[in-house]
């Protein structure tokens, strides 16, 4: 293998079967011997990658990692995160086999799957100054509309929500419904970032590394309100709004066990109520209210409009919802 620098001119694919390697780019060959996982997970943070995106990114890349390739052995958990730069560049050369191995082990995943887990490891081939082989392409997918509660839905995850022992299962209700917040978001909201005379919240630090302003409705305040004394009691370790009865933060994980129950207690399908689908009833009421799409857009967090503009496709759906019922009515009355 090269440790000389890399060389600028490009190469036809031919011609790397006469090379003697893949090489590192002029901006890595210092860090050649370094360890991998912490230098790519700086990578990561300078793009400014959600903790989400890059703890789906590092999940990815350990699968194709260990992928083996004929007569291999297989990687302990140690040499799999402890390998050097030069040695990662080595294992993930697109020419060696081991990325169309692995692809060919994803093919039961569903195409969104599939998209993800090519997404981490074509980030992390263009890192490493390699190309990504042309015949490996993301597969097609249908479009997916998001999921919505139905207005009797929210009605009974509502009146659940004001019903339940747990004190957060209302505000964390009306929070999601009122803000828009993502749950990472939610849980990571503290004190210091709430105005509740301004009926506001600075999300920090956001998808994206991105800070944006949230409103509260007059109802959220007052739930906030009542909150805060039964947070007080728990002993707060640290600054967050919403905190567990040991007096930690909340977890994303805690957040859905909640919906769970809440969704049991309702009588609805535990599949249709999730933070996220909460967030895109917020969006899709405000739609329905007249709301432009860039107002939604900032709201949301979207980096890109296009993203906001998938909403009008469940209004659509629900204006011919709405009329097929109207025109069912009309005609069985003329009956």
């Amino acid at each position: 293998m090269r440790r000389e620098p890399y060389k600028a001119e490009h190469r036809g694919v031919q011609q790397r079967l006469y090379s003697d390697g893949p090489e590192l780019p002029p901006r890595l060959v210092h860090r050649a011997h370094l360890p991998w996982l912490g230098t790519y997970k700086t990578k990561m943070q300078t793009e400014g990658k959600s903790a989400n995106t890059q703890k789906s990114y590092i999940l990815s890349l350990r699968q194709f990692l260990e992928t083996p390739l004929p007569g291999e052995n297989i990687l302990t958990e140690s040499q799999r995160d402890n390998m050097d730069v030069l040695e990662l560049l080595e294992r993930v050369d697109p020419f060696n086999g081991r990325l169309d191995l692995w692809v060919q082990s994803l093919s039961d995943k569903s195409p969104s799957t599939i998209k993800a887990r090519l997404a981490a490891a074509n980030h992390l081939v263009n890192w490493l100054g390699q190309k990504w082989p042309e015949h490996l392409v993301r597969p097609k997918s249908g479009k997916k509309l998001p999921r919505t509660l139905t207005r009797r839905e929210l009605t009974m995850l509502r009146d659940a929500a004001s019903c339940s022992e747990d004190p957060l299962a209302n505000l964390v209700v009306t929070i999601l419904l009122e803000t828009g917040l993502r749950v990472s978001e939610l849980c990571d909201l503290n004190l210091s970032d709430i105005d509740l005379s301004d009926c506001s919240a600075r999300v920090i630090g956001g998808k994206g590394d991105k800070d944006r302003l949230v409103l509260f409705t007059k109802t959220t305040v007052e739930n906030i309100h009542a909150w805060l004394p039964l947070r007080e009691g728990r002993q707060p370790v640290g600054d967050n709004l919403l905190i567990t009865n040991a007096g930690t933060a909340l977890q994303s994980r805690t957040v859905q066990r909640l919906m769970d129950r809440l969704a049991d207690q309702a009588g609805i399908p535990r599949g249709r109520v999730s933070p996220h689908v909460l967030r895109h009833n917020f969006a899709t009421g405000l739609l329905e209210r007249g709301a432009d799409l860039v107002s939604i857009q900032r709201l949301l967090g979207h980096a890109s409009i296009a993203t906001t503009r998938v909403y009008l496709e469940i209004s659509d759906q629900t204006l011919r919802e709405v009329y097929r019922r109207a025109q069912n009515s009309t005609q069985d009355e003329q009956l």
